[in-house]
């Protein structure tokens, strides 16, 4: 089995953390409270937060990725 750079692993993380960014920018999240506690009885209210990725932010993830891609198979010998 061949050794894998470690330049070469976190660009190809850093790729498909950019290309999932680009295909999914909006994302939800729910955050649950406890608004009152009376013996048994609790009373919680949950909140949906929707949280909003830059494409600018994943395409420069993506871009980071890929050179990393590239300086790790350069210096692997790919190239």
């Amino acid at each position: 089995m061949a050794r894998v750079n470690g330049l070469l692993m976190v660009g190809v993380v850093l790729a498909i953390l950019g290309i999932v960014g680009l295909a999914i920018p909006v994302f939800t999240t729910q955050k649950t409270e406890e608004v009152a506690h009376v013996g048994d009885l609790k009373i919680q209210s949950s909140e949906d937060i929707s949280h909003r990725i830059p494409p600018l932010l994943s395409g420069g993830v993506l871009l980071l990725g890929v050179v990393l891609i590239g300086a790790g198979a350069y210096r692997k010998g790919y190239s």
